[in-house]
């Protein structure tokens, strides 16, 4: 990008400062006085050819009013050097050189015309300004707050803060990551994940910011705000990736110096072989390496723009280069390609029990106790349906009973009967968690829960080996019966099972030393060495600790297992967009550069080349567009 500007900052926002809009503002208008006072000159040479002296002073002071910014540019570039700062001394170069070769007029336009391209190229970012600014508008709205005596207030939702409860009606924009506490509604969770299917949130359900409220009431505990929240993740990984750079564009930054000096010498060659001022001017202008520089910025905001509208976060573009290369994966087991909740898989009654009634009565016993499986059978009713009960009492670890109206009612494992002389009939077989149901000392039967498929798991793993991630491995740390059933079902020929986290560490690095580069997906604490490990680590978003995704590369906010094909897809589109970004700025400017060496480009070679120069960059950025087409919905 041509860097006429009085400050090269070192870390820049995607969105424009206040300061460089400003700066910016500046240059246009003493562009577009340069150009009124050039076509005033113009006009007088044509209308008073006997008096062309003032013409050229007409010429001379619009060659002056751009030079400012030029110079000052280019100053500063001394001071910070840098990859931008070579065009900035280019252009002074060659300004310079018309000053001395007395065209006053090339003096003049060849910095109003980078000017101008330089505006064009802050404008035509691909519309990633536009994209980050929607988004920081998501995450600007107004909440209602509930008091702790009961009242509301409406307040900005900056104001907020972790734990505070906000109430939420239909219409109403999320104003930041929570926990449903109570009511039901449908979110439009699109702008976020990427999902056009509403997503259905009731007590428990975690939401994200940015969400609308399409129906429904709720009230909502804050669990995180600002730049914690996913919405502000967004953002931050968009401004990110700004600074990305291919190894063209970096081995050229650590040889910027070098780089100059073999331009003066190219420019010094040309004058001496053709005696041609304007081909030696024309010649440094075409080096400059702006299209060269902004391909890989303009591609990694795109990709990761993408990314982010397909609920996929990127925590940097390095991460995107490296999924294109991906030939593995080493996935978890629960929570990953399960739920990771139990789910009543089915039931094993008595003789003449009637479903319904043992089905009341173990939710209610269930919803008394905090067990993982006492919690999967409360889910089996409505909490307003539960039996009343009286007298409960836990055994930790063996089972749970109350008085019901029809008598003390026991529900717990085998061995619970066994302690209490209940008989029971013969344990069925059945990999996970089982309990037994017992009223009034008769047995009623047993109840098989189980951690449930992800129901596009089997379709997202079929998808990454016609992608080409053949090798694939389920390391878990559940009992391998249960691993081996799993991994029969989606069709995964390796399992390691009963891995503690070391152990998927190790296994990872195993992985990476046969030569594998592996992809690991998880969503545990026991799963964040094994996502450090891999090539690249991949986190579920909505159900995964915080260990997890602080760890992950990458996360996938909705959880859909989808995505993982298309975060590969997405990679590989970006890199074959940014080879050709690279050769279209590499490329573009040694072909210009030879022209001008030539003397092809004619008398007015440098204006040529600077109207060259800035149409590469746009070829640049109007490719890296094409990636925003880039749409896969679920």
């Amino acid at each position: 990008m041509t860097s006429i500007s009085s400050e090269e900052p070192s870390v820049k926002s995607v969105l424009l400062t206040r300061h460089e809009q400003r700066s910016m503002a500046v240059q246009l208008i003493l562009a577009m006085a340069a150009f009124g006072l050039l076509l005033c000159g113009w006009i007088w040479q044509w209308l008073f050819p006997q008096q062309s002296d003032v013409g050229q002073i007409l010429f001379g002071v619009a060659s002056l009013l751009v030079a400012v910014p030029v110079l000052r540019s280019a100053i500063h570039s001394l001071r910070s050097p840098s990859l931008h700062g070579v065009t900035d001394q280019l252009i002074a170069l060659a300004m310079l050189g018309a000053w001395a070769t007395g065209d006053l007029m090339t003096a003049a336009l060849l910095p109003g015309i980078m000017i101008f391209g330089h505006i064009l190229e802050e404008r035509s970012v691909i519309g990633s300004q536009e994209a980050i600014d929607a988004l920081s508008r998501l995450t600007r709205s107004r909440a209602r707050r509930i008091l702790p005596e009961g009242e509301i207030e409406e307040i900005d939702n900056h104001q907020l803060r972790t734990g505070d409860r906000i109430e939420v009606r239909a219409g109403d924009r999320m104003p930041a990551d929570g926990r449903v506490i109570s009511g039901s509604a449908s979110l439009d969770t699109a702008p976020i994940t990427g999902e056009s299917v509403p997503q259905e949130a009731r007590a428990g359900d975690n939401v994200f910011g940015g969400a609308i409220n399409l129906d429904g009431l709720l009230t909502v505990e804050i669990t995180r705000t600002g730049a914690d929240a996913t919405l502000g993740k967004v953002i931050a990984l968009m401004q990110k990736a700004e600074h990305a750079k291919p190894p063209i564009t970096r081995l050229l930054e650590r040889y910027a110096g070098q780089y100059l000096v073999l331009i003066l010498l190219i420019a010094a060659a040309t004058w001496f072989i053709t005696r041609d001022a304007h081909a030696m001017l024309a010649v440094l202008v075409a080096a400059c390496p702006c299209a060269l520089v902004l391909s890989a910025p303009a591609t990694a905001i795109a990709g990761i723009a993408v990314a982010a509208r397909h609920g996929i976060l990127i925590r940097s573009s390095a991460f995107l280069e490296e999924l294109a290369d991906l030939n593995a994966i080493v996935v978890d087991k629960t929570g990953t390609l399960t739920h990771g909740e139990l789910h009543l898989q089915r039931t094993v009654l008595e003789e003449n029990e009637s479903s319904d009634a043992v089905l009341a009565l173990a939710a209610s016993l269930g919803a008394a106790s905090s067990h993982p499986v006492s919690r999967a059978l409360a889910q089996l009713l409505p909490r307003e349906q539960y039996l009343p009960l009286e007298g409960f009492s836990e055994q930790q670890g063996m089972g749970v009973r109350a008085l019901t109206a029809q008598g003390e009612a026991l529900l717990g494992r085998p061995a619970f009967f066994s302690q209490n002389n209940i008989a029971v009939s013969e344990v069925p077989e059945h990999d996970g968690p089982l309990v037994g149901l017992a009223l009034n000392g008769r047995f009623l039967g047993w109840l098989l829960l189980a951690d449930s498929l992800r129901p596009e798991a089997q379709t997202a793993l079929a998808e990454l080996r016609q992608l080409g991630l053949q090798r694939q491995l389920l390391l878990t740390g559940d009992r391998a019966s249960v691993a081996q059933r799993i991994a029969g079902e989606l069709g995964i020929r390796d399992v390691v099972a009963q891995a503690l986290p070391e152990d998927k560490l190790h296994q990872v690095s195993a992985e990476i030393a046969q030569g594998f580069r592996p992809m690991v997906v998880g969503d545990g604490i026991n799963d964040s060495l094994a996502l450090k490990a891999g090539v690249v680590g991949i986190a579920m978003g909505a159900g995964g600790s915080d260990i997890a995704l602080a760890s992950a590369d990458v996360v996938l906010i909705g959880s859909d297992l989808r995505r993982l094909g298309t975060c590969v897809r997405l990679s590989r589109a970006c890199r074959r967009t940014l080879k050709i970004n690279v050769f279209i700025g590499l490329g573009w400017t040694l072909i210009v550069m030879a022209a001008a060496a030539m003397g092809l480009l004619g008398v007015a070679g440098v204006l040529i080349a600077a109207l060259l120069h800035n149409l590469s960059t746009l070829l640049v950025l109007g490719n890296a567009g094409r990636l925003l087409r880039f749409d896969e919905p679920l």
